[in-house]
């Protein structure tokens, strides 16, 4: 099997949790599978400030970005600007034409911005702090040609987007089961200690029971 290598763009504010959850498994997943690989990004090379002061240092930049097979984008508080950003922009639709492009958190809301979520389901962080919007509704405001939907993962086929916070680490593994075998993804949800609920990327806390996250 030819190798899979992740591309991850971080920019200033994305929340340390992000990264954690999808570059972070993703260095776990080398463990079991030495054919992964992941690539940090970002629009200049160079240090990233992280929200609450974290640093990380990203070596390439989108102008000179290593060929991958799937670009990850990731939430935080600077989406609303990100979401606008033409450089930005411009490197995930230029991705898109050529690989899987996946989104964490409110990072969907920036594909959103690049108009690769028009006519699909998609999903996004589905809780805020008391008084404020949820980014799941602020998708459906700020973008009516989107479906949102509450889900852990919806996978559009070339599109992939993925629920708040902590259920990156199901996106993540979502993609590693897709392009590296479901025994790869149970593997290092099991040495990660991640209770993972498998590829299926809806839930209904309704009943409990999982349901088709159909795009």
């Amino acid at each position: 099997m030819p190798n899979t290598t992740f591309i991850i763009h971080a920019y200033d504010d994305v929340e340390p949790i992000d990264i954690g959850a999808t570059f972070g498994v993703l260095s776990m997943a080398k463990r079991v599978d030495p054919g992964i690989g992941m690539i940090l990004v970002a629009n200049k090379a160079g240090p990233v400030r992280l929200s609450n002061g974290l640093e990380i240092i990203a070596p390439y930049s989108v102008a000179n970005c290593p060929a991958g097979d799937v670009l990850m984008i990731l939430g935080g508080a600077a989406w609303p600007q990100v979401s606008k950003d033409e450089q930005t922009l411009d490197f995930i639709r230029s991705f898109a034409r050529k690989g899987i492009v996946a989104s964490v958190c409110t990072g969907a809301l920036i594909l959103a911005g690049a108009g690769l979520l028009d006519g699909k389901n998609a999903t996004t962080r589905r809780f805020a702090p008391a008084g404020t919007e949820t980014p799941l509704a602020l998708m459906s405001k700020l973008y009516p040609g989107v479906k949102g939907t509450e889900a852990r993962f919806v996978d559009s086929g070339a599109v992939v987007t993925g629920g708040g916070v902590v259920l990156a680490v199901d996106t993540t593994l979502h993609l590693i089961a897709r392009l590296r075998g479901a025994d790869v993804a149970k593997e290092v949800a099991r040495i990660i200690e991640y209770p993972w609920s498998g590829n299926d990327g809806a839930f209904s806390e309704a009943t409990g029971a999982l349901k088709t996250a159909a795009a």
